[in-house]
């Protein structure tokens, strides 16, 4: 990471502020750009899953500060990168997906951007497109030789999106190889029908969006931007977005409100002001003051971490209702109904292994887990403890309001319905 400038422009001392700067492409040039007009920026998403989780949210938080300051966001969905698939920071190749698949992602992505960005045919207001639009179209012999000879071998095998995996001597495809030239396409494509001069993404980005400015030099004789972000991890060390029940998803559908909610609530004690600058809208003065304390105290930071960050993602009513059955939860112990719901046939439930019923909820990676849960004391049904790994359940444990209530720990809770 380079140390931040002190740039003018509103867009770019936000970033710097907010923990969102970690390099540029011609810092001044850019700063003076953001300066003299509305900069048209665009970040790639893939659709290799019917979700973004939480490792995105640091790009689509910059596509929401970019259009706050008064500039144009493009969301680039990758319906044909994603048939590619980009090498950077993996360590196997891709899945290969169907276009029925990548169409059926790519439709459920759409969701959570209409809650972060404002679309419409104003001057800043965001556009989206699919890159299949155009690198669908392109022909082969004619693209190697009016793009692919601006690109050295010599130099794509030392980007670290390529070393890495030949260093590793994992194997890389010529399919993925060839994701470099399609994505620094884009951006001379975009320069072409938007005007984009800019291309923001991870540090891992920065060898493909480096590839994209210099195309852009070349084919178009203009100068582009990059501007990227940090990696995130935890204070621990763990990657943002991961859990040991799995990524944490941006969609509803996915992982409800109160799961979401509960992501942030468990936020470790050193991550909780850089997170409320990243993640929230809180003024800087509020996340330095919330992440005074220590103690008991910061637990109150968390809630307004955890509240903030989704209403963000779900609205604010969701992230309000999430937040009070914590509370009803945590505080009195209540059985509440907002918590996440699992419905379960009756037939089915009836004498069904405690172990077995808490992996089919999630609560737990495997059944074996639930056993180690029960064996520690951590693990109950209706708020009392499971002493037995044999213990069963069935309609004895339903209560008055027709659910089961499955706890693991302290924080991780599910009604169990049957139907």
């Amino acid at each position: 990471m380079t140390d931040a400038p002190n740039f003018n422009s509103e867009f770019l001392r936000t970033v710097v502020a907010r923990g969102q700067y970690y390099d540029a492409t011609d810092p001044q040039a850019l700063d003076a750009l953001f300066g003299k007009e509305r900069v048209t920026a665009y970040i790639g998403f893939d659709c290799t899953a019917p979700s973004l989780h939480v490792g995105s949210l640091v790009q689509i938080m910059t596509l929401r500060r970019l259009q706050q300051a008064g500039h144009r966001p493009i969301v680039v969905m990758g319906g044909g990168t994603t048939k590619v698939g980009d090498p950077s920071g993996k360590d196997e190749t891709r899945q290969i997906l169907t276009p029925e698949q990548i169409e059926a992602n790519k439709k459920s992505i759409l969701r959570i951007f209409e809650r972060f960005l404002e679309f419409g045919d104003g001057p800043s207001d965001a556009i989206m497109v699919d890159n299949a639009e155009w690198l669908d179209k392109l022909e082969y012999i004619p693209f190697l030789r009016d793009i692919g000879r601006h690109f050295s071998i010599n130099r794509m095998l030392t980007m670290d999106s390529v070393k890495l995996r030949l260093d590793r001597d994992q194997p890389l495809s010529f399919l993925e190889f060839n994701y470099m030239i399609l994505q620094s396409y884009d951006f001379v494509e975009l320069y072409r029908r938007y005007g984009c001069k800019l291309q923001c993404g991870g540090s891992d980005q920065w060898g493909n969006i480096v590839s994209g400015t210099d195309l852009g030099r070349r084919v178009e004789n203009t100068e582009l931007f990059g501007l990227t972000s940090p990696l995130l991890t935890t204070a621990s060390g763990a990657k943002m977005g991961k859990t040991a029940a799995g990524a944490v998803w941006l969609n509803a559908d996915m992982c409800s409100p109160y799961d979401y909610w509960q992501y942030w609530r468990n936020t470790e004690d050193a991550d909780v002001g850089r997170f409320l600058r990243l993640f929230t809208e809180l003024p800087d003065n509020e996340a330095a003051r919330l992440e005074a304390p220590r103690g008991a105290e910061l637990n109150d930071a968390k809630k307004v971490l955890a509240t903030e960050a989704t209403a963000l993602a779900h609205g604010r009513a969701a992230a309000e209702q999430a937040a009070e059955t914590a509370r009803r939860t945590f505080e009195e112990g209540a059985i509440d109904e907002g918590l996440p719901t699992f419905e379960l046939a009756r037939g089915k439930l009836e004498g069904l292994a405690v172990t077995t019923l808490t992996h089919m909820t999630g609560l737990t990676s495997s059944a074996s887990e639930a056993r180690r849960f029960i064996e520690g004391g951590g693990l109950r049904i209706n708020d009392a403890a499971v002493k037995d790994v044999k213990a069963t359940v069935g309609a004895a444990n339903v209560t008055g309001k027709g659910f089961i209530k499955l706890s693991v720990g302290k924080k991780k809770h599910v009604l169990v319905k049957p139907v």
